[in-house]
């Protein structure tokens, strides 16, 4: 029972601080990974809190995401990485360690 409740309370906070940080998403779900509905006793569908359900995801074990209506990443500018080759235009001679004369050793 300790579990469920512990559980149930990280839910209502991450639920509760999802709200506060972007007011015009509404959450309706928790996602979990199948191993972890199945040992926590949740069935799919099930409403663990007022208008929050439980729905399967393809989550890591461990771990549950707050599911809402909204787009998290609109107005993001994906930058773009640009390639440039570089070619060298002079040429530096290859030094061994130990196989030269160097001005600091004796």
């Amino acid at each position: 029972m300790g579990k469920i409740a512990k559980t149930l309370e990280r839910f209502a906070q991450a639920v509760a601080s999802h709200d506060r940080e972007n007011p015009t998403h509404t959450a309706y779900g928790i996602g979990l990974a199948h191993f972890d509905m199945e040992r926590l006793g949740f069935e799919e569908g099930e409403e663990v809190l007022p208008g929050i359900t439980i729905e399967a995801d393809g989550g890591v074990t461990g771990n549950f995401r707050v599911l809402c209506d909204g787009q998290h990443d609109e107005g993001e500018v994906e930058s773009e990485r640009e390639t440039v080759e570089a070619v060298a235009t002079q040429t530096i001679p290859l030094v061994t360690p130990g196989a030269g004369p160097f001005p600091f050793e004796q």
